[in-house]
């Protein structure tokens, strides 16, 4: 009998909100981690190294962070096969440098003669409004971007939580914030290049992120802090934004958005390890790759030919994760979080909110239509 409240409602239960990866998921991402770490050099062999290129002649590409490191050997390789290189980075000085390193060696003995087409664009993903600034020079200039190349990325390990002067933890921030920002806001100039691709050098360790979309910038204090809660979560979110925004571009704008692993590599993205890691980090060359090995991947996903058809096959199968390239540069699938189509709709929603963009920014700007942002000037 009724005990005098309503009866008939219904009972209501709240589904509690994940807040970590299960001990199965972390598990097997740890599992993945370490396969590649032993086994990636035997998985690769078929590669040569340096990966040979197609002439690259008129076709513009935007690397950032490529002052050393992969970036460096993804820009010294495209400009070698004929690309116009942008070297999009914080210290423009030392970019000016190695292009005339890079052009000695071409008009050495050993070298070809051909003069690069190689600039230097200021950018710091430390701050988003430089972030702006980038894209409004680079559209300005009216021409064509064929291939945005994410690579500049930060591994802060063993270091204390560290916030951008955007109020952003920095390795969401350059991981993730700075270069969905740089992504759509060029895409007026990627739209003059279509077929175009973006290409995000992502990580194996991602399989053992997880983003909490009501505390991206990890500031509530349920969780403890840790460089590796900070790298692998804005390493996951990478890949669901990427994901979305592939999936919501239209087939006929003729733009793909691409992750990337470049496996294992002896990189500067460690420079702030503790000493006594990075003394056992250079301990173990055989297993990890060297700069030259890691661009593979990157460079192979933003010039091969084969790739937009994959990429495409993808989107008319509705494929939850963005295309994603290996390091042995063949089609790897992205984590199991990474396929949760719901988180990554609210990882979406999130990143823009905090980048101040609108909703519907994505088609504002295939429309060709001007878009608010919160960083820089008033209109992009």
């Amino acid at each position: 009998m009724a005990d005098g409240g309503d009866s008939t409602a219904p009972l209501i239960k709240k589904e509690k909100r994940k807040e970590s990866l299960g001990w199965f998921e972390w598990g097997r991402g740890w599992f993945k981690v370490v396969e590649e770490f032993l086994f990636q050099r035997i998985m690769a062999s078929h590669l040569e190294n340096p990966l040979p290129l197609p002439p690259l002649d008129g076709i513009t590409f935007v690397v950032t962070g490529a002052t050393s490191g992969i970036g460096l050997e993804i820009a010294r390789q495209l400009a070698q096969a004929g690309g116009h290189v942008v070297m999009a980075v914080r210290r423009v000085k030392l970019a000016q440098e190695l292009i005339r390193e890079w052009q000695d060696v071409e008009n050495s003995e050993v070298g070809t003669g051909m003069p690069l087409n190689v600039e230097v664009m200021e950018l710091d993903l430390l701050s988003l409004d430089s972030v702006v600034r980038f894209a409004e020079a680079w559209n300005a200039r009216m021409g064509p971007l064929h291939v945005l190349v994410n690579n500049a990325g930060i591994f802060s390990i063993g270091e204390p939580q560290r916030f951008s002067k955007d109020g952003y933890e920095e390795h969401m921030q350059v991981n993730h914030l700075a270069p969905s920002l740089l992504s759509m806001l060029l895409l007026p100039s990627l739209l003059r290049g279509s077929p175009s691709r973006i290409i995000n050098v992502n990580s194996v360790m991602h399989y053992l992120g997880f983003v909490d979309t009501e505390d991206m910038n990890l500031t509530s204090g349920r969780k403890k802090y840790t460089s590796y809660l900070g790298y692998t979560g804005s390493k996951l979110a990478q890949v669901k934004f990427s994901s979305i925004m592939q999936k919501r571009l239209p087939a006929e704008a003729g733009i793909n958005v691409i992750c990337v692993s470049p496996g294992i590599v002896q990189t500067n993205v460690a420079r702030d390890l503790p000493k006594a890691v990075v003394a056992a980090y250079h301990l173990i060359p055989y297993f990890i790759f060297n700069a030259k090995e890691g661009s593979r991947s990157t460079l192979f996903a933003a010039t091969d030919p084969q790739v937009p058809e994959y990429c495409g096959v993808l989107k008319a199968d509705e494929w939850p994760v963005c295309p994603y390239i290996s390091f042995d540069c063949r089609p790897m699938n992205a984590s199991e979080e990474a396929h949760n189509l719901e988180t990554s709709r609210e990882v979406w929603e999130k990143t823009l909110d905090m980048l101040g963009l609108p909703s519907d920014v994505l088609e504002k700007l295939i429309e060709g239509e001007q878009i608010q942002c919160k960083y820089g000037s008033e209109r992009h």
